[in-house]
């Protein structure tokens, strides 16, 4: 069995320069997609309505993107398509924005707890080795469904 990286943080979802609503992050890490960070959203932060309307048993939104945008976005503005990660307040926070075609979300998190998961999934894979952990057949049948 594979160790993971997982770890469930305070953000802020930003609604104007002057407002704000905070919100669970959980951030993880998979050996078996060595190049990828996934942050799952709880469901009501969807600007998607769901087709059963909106409640229970929603599913959370999940993104997944690089991990070295992530690593790199902490210290410099990274990032292009639909993820861009960049500093914040000093350097005490990141920001995180997510495009969609229904909109933009703007997420800020304590950069602490970012590089706190990012120290976690390098132990599991270190940053140079992803490349051993690739599963070439398993992607490409995913990729031909």
């Amino acid at each position: 069995m594979h160790a993971t990286a997982e770890e469930t943080v305070q953000a802020r979802l930003v609604l104007s320069p002057h407002r704000s609503v905070r919100l669970r992050v959980t951030l993880t890490y998979l050996p078996e997609d060595p190049l990828a960070v996934r942050m799952a959203f709880p469901s009501e932060f969807s600007l998607d309505e769901p087709a059963d309307g909106p409640g229970e048993g929603a599913a959370d939104i999940v993104w997944v993107f690089a991990r070295r945008l992530l690593s790199c976005g902490l210290e410099v503005p990274s990032g292009i398509g639909d993820v861009h990660v960049r500093p914040g307040g000093l350097g005490r926070r990141t920001l995180v924005e997510l495009r969609a075609p229904e909109g933009t979300a703007l997420v800020q998190f304590d950069t602490a707890d970012l590089r706190r998961f990012l120290w976690r999934s390098r132990l599991v894979v270190p940053e140079g080795e992803e490349h051993l952990h690739l599963d070439a057949d398993r992607a490409l049948a995913q990729l031909l469904g």
